[in-house]
């Protein structure tokens, strides 16, 4: 990343009763209205029912979404944080009252509470990174349906044992890479796909910088916070509020910040994995590279590599590099015979043709808008994969941590998508996985 973008600039501004007979006629006729709408609605796959795991800022604003879909029920959430379980119940139990539905919701420290319970068929894991394999791979054995928040994993080892263990216990997977779902984002990899643009051999995909040391001052752990069980599979790592933003129910304050634990190195991937699970997701798929990946990864400042970099066996290149002045996160296909750029902003293209349809403006939050969160629904009830399945979401993870490998070690890294390993390079090897607190594997 250029060094002139500090980085605490970057992560404030980076930073949804009575009927009578005289009423019959109605009746008879609102029956045949009843009847034609009964024919031409999708077929009933019965309810999914619900399970919570992390109950953060994601996590409390996926669950309003999720609330909004016909055929789901919400029974349970877990979170190591006492004042977070206390504010999931009372936006499940208030959500039902004013449906005017009956309903227990019940909340668990440990989250292995959570998956032994039968009735509950599939969840939603938002919890910080390093505890997404660990989650998911329980859930899979206990025969869960998953949707995972991005990045897939901490590490590409963890990926790959969740690949394995989701296909293994035949259980959905889907991954909240929203960007997938979003109509301008689909336009514009439809266009590349279809060659509209020439043939594309660049892509800038920026995402910003990769993790920084933890620097934060100790600050006391609250009181309902078991730190122990939020650490899980880390090494030591002291508090600090800026990890876990304080909420409070009365009065009402939910977090005013995203938990900076993401940029932090040995708690997040910094950027580089946060938003390279949005928009280096969208470059690969725009060149064809779902479960694949790049060949070669160049930090920035290795020789006269500005960004890091990614070149793939096809000739192309994909750079962490800004598009424009406002360093906007998103994405721009380069080809030869026009350019598209793409962001949650806007959709600008070297052609009118290009353009996307005009849709109508999505509300709520990006982060948690209906239609990604549907998808995996109506996946759940179908019994397919949803439209970012586990292979999807690993290969764009390993992406991401393999620019984070690349960027630890200052020089560049072969890699071998068909294999999953690393080219002759033993050192570079050693970051695949990571050593884990005493009691915790993959």
């Amino acid at each position: 990343m250029n060094n002139q973008l500090s980085r605490r600039k970057f992560i404030k501004t980076a930073a949804v009763g009575a009927a009578g007979v005289a009423v019959l006629p109605q009746f008879f006729a609102s029956c045949k209205q009843n009847k034609k709408a009964e024919e031409t609605k999708k077929p009933d796959y019965g309810i999914v029912r619900l399970g919570f795991i992390g109950l953060g800022q994601q996590g409390i604003g996926l669950l309003g979404a999720f609330l909004s879909i016909e055929g789901v029920e919400v029974l349970a959430g877990s979170d190591v944080y006492g004042v977070k379980r206390q504010r999931f119940e009372k936006r499940v139990n208030d959500h039902y009252a004013q449906q005017q539905k009956t309903a227990t919701v019940q909340t668990y420290e440990n989250y292995k509470d959570l998956l032994a319970r039968d009735d509950i068929d599939s969840v939603v894991i938002a919890t910080p990174d390093h505890w997404h394999a660990f989650v998911a791979i329980d859930a899979c054995k206990a025969k869960k349906n998953i949707y995972l928040e991005k990045p897939l994993t901490f590490t590409i080892k963890e990926g790959q044992a969740l690949v394995k263990a989701v296909r293994d216990n035949g259980v959905i997977l889907g991954v909240g890479s929203q960007q997938r779902s979003d109509p301008n984002f689909q336009h514009a990899v439809k266009m590349v796909q279809e060659g509209r643009i020439g043939k594309v051999d660049r892509v800038n995909a920026y995402v910003g910088p990769g993790p920084h040391p933890y620097d934060l001052p100790e600050e006391p752990v609250p009181s309902d916070l078991n730190w122990k069980m939020w650490l899980g599979p880390l090494e030591y790592f002291h508090y600090n509020s800026r990890l876990n933003p304080p909420i409070s129910l009365d009065p009402e304050q939910n977090e005013t910040y995203w938990a900076e634990w993401r940029y932090n190195k040995g708690l997040g991937g910094g950027f580089t994995t946060d938003w390279g699970a949005h928009n280096f997701d969208i470059a690969q798929w725009g060149l064809g590279m779902d479960k694949n990946g790049p060949v070669e990864i160049i930090p920035a400042g290795y020789g006269d590599t500005q960004f890091l970099t990614f070149k793939y066996k096809n000739g192309a290149v994909i750079t962490n590099e800004p598009f424009d002045e406002q360093k906007t996160l998103g994405i721009k296909f380069w080809g030869d015979k026009g350019w598209i750029e793409v962001s949650r902003q806007f959709y600008h293209a070297s052609d009118e043709s290009l353009m996307p349809p005009k849709a109508e403006a999505q509300e709520g939050r990006y982060e948690t808008r209906v239609p990604h969160n549907q998808n995996f629904i109506d996946a759940v009830k179908a019994k397919k994969d949803p439209i970012v399945p586990v292979e999807i979401g690993h290969s764009t993870c390993t992406t991401c941590n393999l620019g984070n490998i690349a960027i630890n070690l200052k020089r560049p890294i072969k890699w071998d998508p068909a294999t999953q390993t690393l080219v002759d390079d033993p050192e570079a090897t050693k970051y695949l996985t990571k050593v884990y607190s005493e009691g915790f594997s993959i």
